[in-house]
């Protein structure tokens, strides 16, 4: 009986019956019976040549058969061929309007839908922002960039809402299309960018289409979530009057969904709007090509004058439909009643200026910043990039930086065994999820070795670790400070939204000027693109904590830090958590686009590819692009049942 109760369960210590001890020992039985047999099979630490697999003979012959048959090939004659033309007429036709209202009647037409939407005080920030475009000398770019918007928007928003209604309606086709909508939300943006080149070539067809997948999924999302939270007891009512499906569906779950459908307009428009920025890589042209034609040439100045336009349209879209979204349409009587007015002393302005010829921006109203950018970009270089007593120069900061984290980092990663870093991967999904999720992980960088891109992909991952450390250091400490003071919190607000409207391409401006070009700079956009996301989320997480648990812990006499330590973080794990998973989808979308200022690596072999024509190599680190995002989102995501058991 003794020896019974000595070997019962309660005399093992709590240690060794956690459910992750468990995951851990079984994975190290794996590892004892696998490990020798790969060594033993494949030496060395590098990824083994032997499970290589070379794809750039037959995705060159594939690239070299479409471009032939690209005139010629039904498939592209009847199907491929009408779908560029339906694009390219489209975006013609919207910007062939916008140029015929002029800058007065576009900037007047923007004016009161901002008025009709959020009142006088964002439309008379809507006036100032088009004014800018133009005195900057950006105002046919942003009607290009805005034509682009418009098309692409409307069909992002039309395939979002159809894949959105079939997973609201459908909990077969909702649960078919969770995965691919989570896939494609993880992917960097410049891994759609390849497989449209590949099929409509370098111009404005494939960057619509780009930003149509990239843009799409928030839509589709939303729209579900709306369809499927609508209210059960209306929709009982409806029913019990004798509506049919589809009389329910418009008069009932479409109106109750208003609120998540209209967020699902201002998502898609922001990502859309940052998506044609990036496309202008592709041909897309307007603003987004002078910034991507500055940075080529490292020339700050043209590359601020055309980054602010893209800031400041993105921050009046994001305004307008985050108004509209919220409801606010129906505040005002007056805006009501003097709408046609409105809309009449409008489209008189437009005329207006058609018939006194000042359809285009005067050339005497234009503003050249670029020169005097460039002159204090010069002065910095002089004077701040290096030999600044004490602290150091930025330069010798990225410097520092490159050589203390991010070489001994990667080359840290590139020493480990190829073996060794599937199981640290393989580890940290099992823990944190299941063990599909694991596998989908393994399986996800393991396909990077087999698509032999071992090497660049760690190079990769450690500009990713790197500045995710950074980002969460910052943003946890940010986040706790605002949490728990509301007056820091009202201060960092308007910061935080200018910098989450703000798109990738425009944090390459500042860190070229500040750091010059390399690793460092691409990691400093990261973290600065990825911060606000994760300060947010920090914040929310805490001031959601319960205020009983918070009263409990103050009446047993518990200190501010131990409130903070025991209580709020614990309890506020679940939304630290999502804050780490966004900060890493984020800073692996920055760290990519970093190829373009001299971040290497992936990023550089996608920026080479698509710059030469060499679609073989630009498809391979796409395609390890969208596996390494696929591993670092698993790793980094909880599951519901595990988030569910943590809270």
């Amino acid at each position: 009986m003794a020896a019974i109760t000595a070997f019962s369960p309660r005399t093992v210590p709590a240690v060794l019956r956690h459910r992750a001890v468990h995951k851990l020992g079984l994975l190290v039985l794996a590892a004892a019976v696998l490990v020798p047999l790969a060594t033993a099979r494949w030496t060395g630490g590098a990824w083994p040549e032997a499970l290589t697999v070379d794809l750039t003979s037959p995705l060159t012959k594939a690239s070299t058969w479409i471009v032939d048959n690209r005139d010629t090939h039904p498939l592209f004659l009847y199907f491929f061929g009408h779908v560029s033309n339906a694009i390219v007429l489209s975006v013609r036709a919207v910007y062939l309007v916008l140029l015929a209202a002029g800058w007065a009647g576009v900037t007047a037409l923007s004016a009161l839908v901002a008025w009709r939407v959020a009142g006088l005080r964002l439309a008379l920030g809507t006036v100032a922002a088009f004014l800018t475009c133009g005195l900057l000398g950006m105002w046919v770019p942003t009607m290009q960039t805005l034509a682009l918007m418009v098309v692409a928007v409307a069909a992002s928003v039309v395939v979002g809402a159809l894949l959105g209604l079939a997973g609201g309606l459908s909990d077969r086709l909702n649960r078919a299309l969770r995965p691919v909508l989570d896939t494609m939300q993880v992917l960097p943006a410049y891994a759609y960018l390849l497989p449209v080149v590949l099929v409509f070539g370098m111009g404005v067809p494939a960057a619509v289409l780009a930003t149509v997948v990239y843009a799409a999924p928030p839509m589709a999302r939303l729209t579900a979530l709306g369809l499927r939270g609508a209210d059960h007891e209306v929709l009982e009512a409806v029913r019990s009057l004798g509506a049919t499906a589809r009389q329910r569906l418009l008069t009932a779950r479409i109106p109750l969904a208003r609120k998540e459908l209209l967020l699902g307009l201002n998502q898609t428009i922001m990502m859309a709007l940052s998506m044609a920025v990036i496309a202008s890589v592709i041909g897309a042209g307007g603003l987004g090509d002078r910034v991507y034609q500055a940075l080529a040439s490292v020339d700050v100045g043209a590359a601020l004058a055309a980054g602010i336009p893209i800031v400041l349209l993105a921050v009046v879209l994001d305004r307008v439909t985050g108004a509209a979204g919220s409801g606010s349409t129906s505040s005002s009587e007056t805006r009501r009643r003097g709408w046609p007015y409105a809309l009449v002393a409008a489209l008189a302005i437009a005329v207006a200026a058609r018939l006194m010829g000042r359809l285009d921006w005067p050339d005497a109203w234009t503003v050249g910043i670029a020169e005097p950018v460039n002159r204090a970009v010069d002065w910095m270089t002089d004077h701040l990039y290096s030999g600044v007593p004490v602290i150091g120069g930025t330069a010798d900061w990225a410097a520092h930086f490159t050589t203390w984290v991010l070489n001994p980092l990667r080359d840290g990663l590139t020493w480990l065994p190829w073996w060794s870093v599937l199981l640290v991967v393989a580890a940290l999904a099992w823990l944190i999820g299941t063990w599909q999720t694991a596998l989908t992980a393994v399986l996800a960088m393991a396909a990077i070795g087999v698509l032999g891109v071992w090497t660049p992909a760690l190079d990769t991952l450690s500009q990713v670790l790197a500045a995710v450390a950074v980002t969460l250091v910052i943003g946890f400490a940010t986040g706790i400070a605002a949490a728990r003071s509301d007056r820091l919190e009202r201060a960092l607000r308007p910061v935080l939204d200018v910098f989450q409207t703000m798109p990738q391409f425009v944090y390459l401006i500042p860190v070229v000027a500040l750091f010059g070009v390399g690793r460092a700079p691409a990691v400093a956009a990261a973290v600065v693109y990825a911060l606000p996301a994760v300060v947010r989320i920090t914040t929310q997480g805490l001031r959601q904590v319960d205020p009983a648990a918070m009263e409990s812990s103050s009446s047993l006499g518990a200190t501010s830090w131990q409130q903070l330590r025991q209580v709020q973080l614990p309890l506020a794990r679940p939304a630290l958590l999502l804050a780490v998973n966004q900060g890493v989808v984020l800073v692996l979308a920055v760290v990519i686009i970093g190829g373009l200022v001299g971040g290497g690596a992936l990023g550089y072999d996608v920026v080479f590819g698509l710059a030469q024509g060499d679609l073989a190599t630009g498809l391979v680190a796409g395609a390890a692009i969208v596996c390494l995002g696929l591993m670092l989102d698993r790793v980094t995501q909880p599951t519901e049942r595990r988030t569910k058991k943590g809270a």
